[in-house]
């Protein structure tokens, strides 16, 4: 189905679920699949376990569920949805912009907590004090056993008795009131431009997440900006297994409604288990555009079953926008990438480098240009690929503001001197919720010569280079290490230089890179197997003398960890403040640690003091200004 007459600009609506209707009464979008869900064994099952939304079904299906929320609830109301991955997800949250109320999208923790997975769920119950809270009725039977339990969590078990739980089920079953199909009332109820309609949280890379506050005019915004910078349309076919709760994982399900286009969707563990799923549903759906985080390039190489003829053939040929996201996108893996895809039809003009942001919404700018072309390659630096052109950049009639910022006198620095990412935009959210202090520093920043407008201090560093002023995002300021020199490094040079020593031993993506003491300290996750102590204890003596020639530092501790013990976000950044909170408290599986410095006698000399003040305990503790060590005895559990 082609659609010649679409015009990018229209329609252009305040919020994004003003977009649902207007589809879903043309004809030709009525049965057109908005989005598509597709479980990890659907090709060898010859799609029994794909489902599919249209347009039309999911107008009238996010009618229904607003109605039946308003039976409970009232327009403001907060609502956690803690809905599986999947189209239900979809519809609930399109459903809560509809009634008016504020979303508070979760990943669901299992709901026996048996292991410990309950954190975040207290963090968000007691911050956000929420109406009610949206699950599938299974989920629901579970927590009330969970409740009537003698070895339930206090603290946990009163939050959730305060809470109206809504089934799925139930918001989805049309009621004597809502039988007529509408396709809206004259006058929509739904969320304003100007009102809250999201609480997203930040992804925890570089401390405990924070609640971020969304608008939907914010958010409506922020994907329309994406849809003209990546040129959608609803022609356009997304691919995605990013989770679906924040980021860019939700912001791409407004994308698409927005875009008019076809989403078709997967889960994150999915991917994970079987990542060639991502290469064969863009085969399978001739996905044109499909977001992902930079770690899953090398995954692919690794454990993509590329070469295996007994399965379907892959074909990337109609992939137009290839978006990597997360910081440091290296211009080498980029590269590999490319050059073994290319014989499966993947042209090197679709890599869109992009950066982004929860303070923002979520997209903030992309390197790629329609006008690229298969011999036109991206400027590196540093082996970092570019994640805007500010020379050109794509925006709302130049609404979008980037400027690379001296932290210290608050003013733009010039091309080629790195600094603070700071960003204006209508995209921008308006702070967090009960941290007056923190929005104010994060949300606020004043240039001198700038006074009349606001922006957001990104936290995130950058430099700015060349005739086209291309942005490239260096890494983060909080994790920065300073050498003995006095020089200034970001941990993400120390780590490639870690995982390149022993790639056959050590887990691609899973090292982290920190300071104890003035000592540099790298935590690496084993490969599966290995546990000769000989070996291990040559892979610590490699993995020291490659940064050394690498990246030029000398390391005071190597520690070889079992899998899955570096701490990760749902998007995959590398949670370096988390794993030396662990490694100070000894709760990581270590197969062999050395040291190789005298100095790191300072780190045990500091760590016994910490210990001893904190009565043998220590952990993290949130306030107004953010997140630091605690100098109580609550742990890294209770704080949480």
């Amino acid at each position: 189905m082609q659609y010649e007459n679409y015009d990018p600009c229209f329609p252009d609506q305040p919020v994004v679920d003003l977009y649902l209707p207007i589809w879903s009464k043309f004809g030709s979008f009525r049965s057109k699949p908005a989005f598509i869900w597709s479980d990890e064994d659907v090709l060898s099952q010859h799609n029994k376990c794909t489902k599919t939304l249209t347009y039309h079904q999911l107008n009238n299906s996010v009618q229904t569920i607003s109605s039946n929320l308003l039976l409970t609830l009232s327009p403001r109301d907060t609502v956690l949805v803690l809905c599986a991955p999947g189209l239900e997800l979809v519809e609930v949250i399109f459903g809560c912009q509809r009634a008016g109320l504020v979303a508070v999208p979760l990943i669901p923790p299992e709901p026996s907590f048996s292991h410990n997975n309950h954190p975040h769920l207290v963090r968000a119950i007691s911050q956000t004090k929420p109406k009610a809270a949206i699950a599938d009725s299974d989920y629901i039977k579970r927590l009330s056993q969970y409740l009537s339990s003698a070895n339930n969590n206090m603290q946990l078990t009163e939050l959730l008795q305060e809470i109206t739980w809504i089934s799925t089920e139930d918001l989805k079953e049309k009621k004597l009131e809502n039988l007529q199909e509408k396709i809206l009332p004259r006058t929509y109820k739904g969320c304003r431009a100007e009102d809250l309609y999201l609480i997203q949280y930040t992804s925890g890379a570089t401390g405990i997440p924070k609640p971020v506050l969304v608008t939907a005019g914010a958010a409506a915004h922020n994907v329309r900006v994406a849809r003209k910078s990546y040129e959608l349309h609803p022609n356009s076919v997304i691919v995605s297994w990013l989770p679906q709760y924040h980021d860019c994982g939700l912001m791409f399900l407004l994308l698409t409604i927005v875009s008019g286009a076809t989403c078709v969707l997967t889960s994150p563990q999915a991917f994970i288990t079987r990542p060639r799923l991502w290469l064969e549903l863009i085969t399978q759906y001739k996905g044109t555009c499909t977001p992902v985080p930079s770690f899953t390039l090398p995954l692919v190489l690794k454990r993509g079953d590329i070469n295996n003829e007994s399965l379907i053939p892959l074909n990337m040929a109609t992939m137009k926008n290839l978006i990597i996201i997360n910081e440091p996108i290296y211009s080498d893996s980029v590269q590999e990438f490319t050059r073994v895809f290319n014989p499966f039809g993947l042209s090197p003009s679709s890599i869109s480098p992009s950066y982004g942001l929860a303070e923002n919404c979520t997209f903030v700018s992309t390197a790629w240009r329609s006008g690229n072309n298969p011999g036109h390659f991206l400027p590196v630096f540093k082996n970092l690929l570019p994640s805007a052109r500010l020379l050109s950049l794509d925006g709302d009639d130049g609404e979008i503001e980037i400027f690379v910022v001296d932290k210290d006198s608050n003013e733009p620095v010039e091309d080629g001197l790195e600094g603070e990412i700071w960003i204006s935009s209508p995209s921008n959210a308006s702070g967090y919720l009960s941290h007056p202090s923190l929005t104010q520093e994060v949300f606020n920043g004043q240039m001198n010569s700038r006074v009349s407008k606001c922006y957001v201090r990104t936290g995130d560093s950058g430099v700015i280079i060349g005739k086209e002023r291309y942005l490239f995002v260096t890494g983060r300021y909080s994790d920065i290490i300073q050498l003995p020199n006095k020089k200034l490094l970001h941990p993400h040079y120390i780590e490639s230089a870690a995982c390149k020593s022993c790639p056959k031993l050590i887990r691609a993506g899973c090292v982290a890179a920190f300071t104890v003491a003035d000592s540099i300290v790298i935590v690496a996750e084993l490969q599966k197997g290995e546990r000769e102590a000989n070996i291990l204890n040559k892979t610590c003596e490699r993995i020291r003398m490659h940064v050394m020639k690498e990246a030029n530092v000398k390391v005071g501790l190597v520690a070889l960890v079992k899998n899955g013990n570096v701490p990760k976000t749902t998007s995959g950044k590398i949670q370096r403040w988390l794993t030396k909170h662990r490694m100070e408290r000894d709760e990581m599986d270590v197969i062999m640690q050395i040291k190789f410095e005298d100095e790191w006698n300072s780190f045990l000399s500091a760590r016994s003091n910490i210990v001893k003040e904190n009565g043998g305990r220590y952990g993290y503790e949130s306030s107004e200004e953010g997140f630091s060590f605690a100098s109580t005895t609550s742990t890294l559990r209770s704080s949480l």
